[in-house]
C-alpha cells in the first residue's frame, strides 16, 4: 500500500506562527493545479504496483482553491492510479471556509474526511495567532460538516500559547471534546524565527510559558482525552477507536508516499526527494517537462534513525522483530544496548514484540529518541 500527499500552498493570509511553506499568489492556481497534474501522471509509477490506500491534501489551505481545481486533480489521481475502494481521503480546511454551500460541493469529490485548523477557542488567541476564524466559526463548522454527512473529522489545537493557564487549556479542550471530533491533533507552539510571534516574543509583547507549565498542559491533554474516549497513538494525536489517522500513520510506518506539489516531500523506502520550494519555478519546471527536485539516498544507518525518530512516537513502538529483519545485527544490537538504562528506569517498555515508550517516557521523548539515534 502507498499514499499520496498534494500540497496546496496558497494561503488568504499567512498565521503568525507559521514557517510552512505557503503563499498568497492566488492568480497562479490554475497554473500551479495544471502543473500538479502533470506530476501526479509523470510519477505514476514511483509506488510501483502498489495500490493507494491513502489521498491526503495539505497546505496552506486546499479549502482556498477553487472547487473546480480540486476536482481535475482528484481525477487525475483517479485515473493514473490504483486507488483502494474504502481509501481515506482527506481535505485540510480552514474552518472560515466550511460553509453549506462549500460543504455540499465538497461532498461530490472523494474526501470523507476534514482535517479542521482550529488552534483555539479563546478568539484572543485566535487573534494574536493570526487565524481568520472565530470560536464559534469553529463550532459551526462542524456542525455544516456533520449535517452534510462527514463521519470523520479531526481537530487541531494549540497548548503553549501566549499567556494561556491550566483554565484556558482546560477550556479549549472541553470545546473541543464537546464537539466530539473523531480525531484531535494537539501541538506544542513553537516560536519559529522570522515569523510575526517570534519577533512579537523577541520585543517582549509577551512571555515564554515555562517548561513547567508546558508539562503541565501536555499532562491535562493526556488526561483528558483519555478520560473522553480517545487513544493517544501517537504523541501529538488522538483518535476514537478506529479513526486513526491512516495517511499520518504511513509516515511513521515505513510506508510508501508520493508528494506532489512545491515543497512536497516523497519516499519510497530507500531515498527521500522533495520538490523546489517556490510555487513559480515548480510550475515552470512541471512545463517545461523538468521536475525540480533534489533526491537523497538513504544509507542503513539514516534509515535506521529515521525508523526511530517515527515509530518511537507511536503507541505501539518498535516491532523488534520487524527490526531484526530490516536492519543489521550491529544497529539493533546498538539500539537495544541504549534502549536498556531508559528500560531500567521507566521510561522505555517492552511488552511482546514491541518497545515502546512509558506514559512516563512520553513527556521526554526527545531525551529517549536521541540516545537511540545511531551516530558513529
Amino acid at each position: 500500500m502507498a499514499g499520496i500527499y498534494v500540497h496546496i500552498p496558497f494561503c488568504r493570509q499567512r498565521c503568525n506562527y507559521c514557517a510552512f511553506y505557503s503563499s498568497t499568489l492566488y492568480n497562479i492556481k490554475e497554473e500551479y493545479a495544471n502543473a500538479v497534474c502533470k506530476e501526479l501522471e509523470i510519477r505514476k509509477g514511483y509506488a510501483g504496483d502498489e495500490q493507494i490506500r491513502t489521498i491526503y491534501f495539505g497546505g496552506g489551505t486546499p479549502s482556498t482553491l477553487p472547487m473546480e481545481l480540486l476536482q481535475r486533480i482528484c481525477s487525475t489521481i483517479y485515473a493514473n492510479y490504483s486507488v483502494c475502494n474504502d481509501a481515506e481521503v482527506t481535505i485540510e480546511c480552514n474552518p472560515d471556509d466550511l460553509s453549506e454551500e462549500f460543504l455540499e460541493k465538497l461532498r461530490a469529490l472523494p474526501f470523507n474526511r476534514i482535517s479542521m485548523g482550529v488552534q483555539s477557542f479563546d478568539d484572543t488567541q485566535l487573534k494574536r495567532l493570526g487565524r481568520r476564524h472565530d470560536a464559534e466559526k469553529a463550532r459551526q463548522a462542524v456542525r455544516n460538516a456533520r449535517a452534510a454527512g462527514y463521519r470523520n473529522i479531526s481537530i487541531d489545537l494549540m497548548f503553549a500559547l501566549p499567556g494561556s493557564t491550566a483554565e484556558s487549556w482546560q477550556h479549549d479542550l472541553e470545546s473541543a471534546i464537546a464537539l466530539q471530533p473523531e480525531h484531535l491533533s494537539a501541538y506544542n507552539l513553537m516560536y519559529e524565527e522570522d515569523t510575526p510571534l517570534h519577533r512579537a516574543l523577541q520585543r517582549g509583547d509577551f512571555d515564554e510559558l515555562s517548561e513547567e507549565e508546558n508539562v503541565e498542559q501536555f499532562q491535562m491533554l493526556i488526561k483528558r482525552m483519555k478520560e473522553a474516549g480517545y487513544r493517544h497513538y501517537e504523541i501529538s494525536n488522538f483518535a476514537m477507536p478506529g479513526y486513526e489517522s491512516r495517511h499520518n500513520s504511513s509516515y511513521w510506518n515505513d510506508t510508501i508516499y508520493i508528494g506532489c506539489g512545491a515543497a512536497a516531500h516523497s519516499y519510497n523506502g530507500k531515498s527521500r526527494e522533495w520538490n523546489i520550494a517556490d510555487i513559480k519555478e515548480y510550475i515552470k519546471g512541471m512545463e517545461s517537462g523538468k521536475r525540480n527536485y533534489e533526491i537523497e539516498q538513504l544509507s542503513e544507518e539514516e534509515r535506521y534513525n529515521d525508523t526511530i525518530l517515527t515509530r518511537l512516537r507511536t503507541a505501539d513502538g518498535i516491532p523488534l522483530k520487524w527490526m531484526n529483519e530490516k536492519f543489521s545485527e550491529k544497529l539493533n544490537v546498538y539500539m537495544l544496548a541504549a534502549a536498556q538504562s531508559h528500560m531500567e528506569c521507566g521510561n522505555l517498555k517492552k511488552e511482546g514484540d514491541s518497545l515502546s515508550l512509558t506514559e512516563k517516557g512520553i513527556f521526554i521523548s526527545d531525551a529517549v529518541i536521541r540516545d537511540l539515534i545511531y551516530a558513529e
